[in-house]
Formats: C-alpha cells, structure tokens, sequence
C-alpha cells in the first residue's frame, strides 16, 4: 500500500527535523576539532600530564581516605563491642550519674521496669562543653539492630560552660557519634539473669573524623606537589622531546622559503624522530634533485628550441634566397648556369637541414628510450678497428697509435690505467653495433674537424675488472673521478669471487683541445666552442649529444678530459658479463 501525499510530506518533516537536529552536533564536533588543531603539540602533551597527574593524586586521596576512614570505624565497632561487657557492669556498681573528662565512652540505660532512660555515662569537653548522641529516651531503636552499631548526630550542651568555648572543642562536639544497642541483664540474688533493658554504648568520632580531616589535607598537599613538581618535570620532558621536531619546523621553513639546500638534523637512528629525519632528507634530496634537473631541463629544452630554430633557418633561408633568386633571374641570359648554382645551394642546404633533422629524431627516440637493440652480440675490437681506417682514410698524413689497456696495481693505494702499445685487444660485448660503431664515427668525425691534419692520435682498448656494480657506475657523475673509483675497485687478489667487468675505451688527440670549463658542456645538443656557430667544418653540434645518449642507453659513461700537454681525450666505459674466479 503505497503512502499518501500526506504522509510523505509529514516524513520529509520529520527526516528535515531530525537533520536539522543532527547539524549541530556536526557543527560542534568540527568547532572542537578545529579548536584542538590549534592548540600546540607541547601545550596538549602537558595538559594531558598534568590530567593524568591530577586524576592519579585524586584517585589515590580518595582511596586513603577510605581506607583509612573504615579501618578507624572498624576499630571503634570493635571497640564498643570488646568494651561493652566491662563499661556497663561498672556503671551498675554506682548510683551516681557520672560526667567526667577522663572517659571517652558515653552510657545510656533505658530501664523497661520504671520506663525512664538515665544517662550512666557522659564525658566532658574542655571548658565544660558536654557532647552527647542523639538517642531515644523510650528504648526505641528506630530501625537498628542490638549489636550492631549504627552512627547518630552530636547533640551539643553549653549550660555549664565557664567563658567562650574556642572553636575546636565546639568542632570536636560536634562531630557524629558511634553507638550500639545492647540487652541490658543483670544477675539477681539467685543467680538468675533478669532483664533491664536497652543500654547505649557509644564513643564519639571526633578523634577519627580529625585523623580523616589531617590525613586528607596532607595528600592534598602532597597531590598539589606532585602535579606541580610532575608538571614542571613534564614539560622539560615534552621540550627536550620535542626540540628534535622543533628543528624539523625551523629546517622547514626554511625549505619553504627557497632553501633546498637544508637538511633535517638527524638524531638517533632507533628513534621513531631520527627516522623521520632521514626519510626526510632522502625526501628532500630528491626533490632537490628533481627540482634541479627540471631547472636543468627547462633550461636545455629552452636552449634547445633556440638552436635548433637557429640552425633549421639557416638551411631554410639558404633554399628561400636561391629560390627567389633564380625566379628573379630565369628571364636573364645564362640562365642555365645560375639555376645550376641555385639548385645547388639548395640541395646542399637541403642535405644539412636533413642531416640535422635525423640527428635531432635520433635524439628525441634515444630520450624515449628507444632506437637501441640490447641483444646482438658485438664484437667491439672490430668497431675501434673500424674508426681507425677511417681515421687514416680521413687524414693519410696522421699518426694514429693503438694500444692496450690494463690496470696497474703498482700503486696499490691510487691504480691507474696503463697503456702498452700494439693492436688492441679482442673484447665483445652486449648491446646495438650500429649505435656503437656511431658512438666511435662521431667522436672521430670531430677528431677529424677539429684538429690538425697530422697532429697524432691515440686509440686505446682494455678490460677492466672491478667490485662496483654496473648499478654503482651509473649513479656517478661523468668525470674522471669514476675511473679512478672503478680502478680502486679493481681485483686485488684472487680472493674476490664476484667482479663486474667493463670494457674501457681510449681515445686521444693532441688538437687545440677544449677550454676545461667547457668539458661538461662540450656533449649538449648544438654546443660548439666557435662564438659565430660557423659550420664550415660540417656537422650539426650533436654528435657528441648522440654519443653521451647512446653510451647511457647500454649503462655505460663517458667523459672528456684534457690531454697532457694540449688535445682532447674521450674515456668510454661500457659494462660487460660479471665474471667469476
């Protein structure tokens, strides 16, 4: 049966008003989550030490208080109780209604035989004051139990006192009292018990409601000194616990104001904060990282665009002109020759701009990762090989000098690479032969356009074998410390089980060589050292770009290095099979 109209309106009120019933509790909840986000760490810590101090010292007050409080109540139960048979027999020896300072028990008969109550017992107070329960004179016992003690109020009498009571003794009388009910039987002449009625026995609480009172005041106090003496221990806590996060706060805020370069300061390495403080600065060198290679990239990229907008126009300017030019000149005699030596000029431009063009898609597929094979056997010998004929058919009057390359431990604390002359070495390796063989053709082209026809060169080839990974060579920069971190890691003895091999490749002139503040700039796309970007000499400034790209997609490296005297020398190094002994 489906609801009316009314009916459905009446439950969207009544799920509105139950919505709106619920929102400010949200309401409330999100204020007080706010306002607990605002109140610092330390200021939280210490307030929950000091609750915590607090709630303890008044959980252990209470619990003395109580029990202290039964076990005196308990004595003084026992008390009346052990006590009864010898105060009353004594009360009934005498006639006298006896009030004195010297007893602290109080004694009421009800006799059921006359039906009168007497008072056998009543002690004093300084100054007279007489503090007495509050009992009935008809033996009535309104609802207590005989033998069971049972606690009534004080009632209190100033008739005798002699001057002002100090305000002590009127506290103490009027503190409650302790009283139990007993049968009251006496023996007769023949020895048979008889029954006299109620007697009262109480003692008043005064002295134990003080002890109570006294003990009370000394744990506050005590409790008071704790929180105290707890709170101020705890906050030297919480801020020497919390400086660590105090230095995080200040390294951060100073990252966030452009320092990059700042580090967290690390502390214990077992502590949940030393771990933090490395996580962090693994974090920040990252992002440091990042950013400056982004910065490095951006700034490439924009260099990039320029050059190679520079170098594409001026092939495109060159076919423009000569164009132009020929539709200027077609009508004029000679025609023929000058269309010859236009469209000349423009196939030569055109071939630059073509050459330029695949160099610059070889790039972009070797930053995307791919244009290189990785599973073809190569015989790297022939590749080196291969360079030095052409080198010679290049340049017939240069000297070029082979060589082999081997490690010499002769200095055991600093090896270094030795060089012997003679044909260089058989060595192969894994990894794209056309790419490789473009690594070595580019480095000589520019051997070639850039030095002296008969300065010599010197090509070297070797086998080295060492303790760091292929993993740990290409985490280190390209300079000639990571061939001297190689070489240290470099087989000593034959103690070593796992060395990763890799195969060096040397290649030296002795040119005008290359201003050693730029030896990191020589492998960027479209560097030249010539200020005019004159290409007269051939080639598009990114051989050497292909060549770094290429040698870092088989995870090797390779750096430029001055010669000794004046010249350039390339060190390739490509990883091999690790070997074993």
């Amino acid at each position: 049966m489906k609801d009316t109209p009314l009916a459905q309106v009446a439950a969207a009120d009544a799920r509105k008003g139950q919505s709106s019933q619920n929102q400010p509790h949200t309401h409330r909840s999100r204020r007080l989550a706010a306002l607990n986000e605002c109140i610092p760490l330390s200021v939280r810590l210490m307030s929950i030490i000091v609750g915590m101090l607090s709630i303890g010292t008044i959980v252990i007050t209470f619990s003395i208080r109580w029990l202290v409080s039964s076990y005196l109540m308990e004595r003084v139960d026992q008390q009346l109780l052990e006590q009864a048979d010898l105060v009353f027999p004594q009360m009934l020896n005498t006639d006298v209604n006896t009030q004195n300072g010297f007893t602290s028990y109080y004694v009421k008969v009800y006799n059921t035989n006359t039906g009168s109550s007497a008072v056998m017992l009543q002690p004093v107070l300084k100054d007279g004051v007489i503090s007495s329960p509050k009992l009935p004179d008809n033996g009535s016992l309104d609802g207590h139990e005989l033998g069971v003690p049972f606690t009534t109020p004080a009632v209190v009498n100033t008739k005798n006192v002699v001057g002002v009571p100090d305000h002590a003794t009127m506290q103490f009388a009027e503190c409650p009292w302790r009283v139990v009910a007993l049968k009251g039987l006496t023996k007769s002449g023949k020895g048979e018990f008889q029954d006299l009625g109620i007697v009262y026995i109480g003692l008043s609480l005064g002295d134990q409601i003080d002890v109570i009172s006294t003990l009370t005041r000394f744990c506050i106090m005590v409790s008071i000194a704790v929180v105290l003496l707890g709170g101020s221990l705890g906050a030297l806590v919480v801020q020497r616990t919390l400086s660590p996060l105090k230095r995080i706060e200040k390294t951060a805020a100073k990252i966030a104001a452009g320092d990059l370069s700042q580090r967290v300061p690390e502390s214990g390495e077992s502590t949940e904060i030393g771990s933090l403080a490395r996580s962090l600065n693994s974090m920040l060198t990252q992002i440091e990282r990042s950013f400056h290679e982004q910065e490095a990239v951006t700034q490439k990229m924009r260099q990039f665009v320029s050059d190679a907008s520079h170098e594409l126009r001026t092939p495109l300017a060159a076919i423009h002109g000569y164009a132009e030019l020929y539709k200027m000149q077609r009508d004029a005699p000679g025609t023929l020759e000058r269309a010859d030596d236009a469209i000349s000029h423009i196939e030569s431009s055109s071939s630059r701009m073509t050459v330029l063009v695949e160099d610059l898609l070889s790039l972009a597929r070797l930053d995307e990762g791919r244009g290189v094979s990785m599973n073809q056997r190569v015989d790297f010998t022939s590749v080196m090989q291969d360079s030095v004929d052409d080198l010679h058919a290049l340049d017939p009057d240069r000297e070029i000098t082979t060589m082999q390359l081997d490690i010499d431990l002769s200095a055991p604390r600093k090896p270094k690479l030795s060089e012997t002359p003679g044909p260089l070495p058989k060595i192969a390796l894994t990894g794209d032969a056309t790419r490789l063989h473009q690594v070595i053709t580019n480095i000589v082209g520019n051997i070639h356009r850039y030095t002296p026809s008969d300065s010599p060169v010197d090509i070297g080839l070797g086998v080295i074998e060492s303790s760091r990974t292929p993993e740990d060579l290409a985490a280190m920069p390209q300079d000639g410390d990571m061939l001297e971190t190689l070489l240290q890691g470099a087989r000593k003895s034959k103690s070593s089980k796992l060395l990763s091999m890799y195969a060096v490749a040397v290649l030296r002139d002795h040119g005008p060589g290359v201003p050693e503040k730029s030896l990191h700039n020589i492998f960027e796309r479209f560097y030249t050292a010539d200020p005019s970007r004159d290409r007269q000499k051939g080639g598009t400034g990114l051989g050497l770009a292909i060549a770094l790209s290429i040698v870092n997609a088989h995870g090797g490296r390779i750096y430029a290095s001055p010669t000794e005297g004046s010249g350039l020398t390339f060190t390739i190094i490509l990883p091999m099979e690790s070997g074993t002994d």
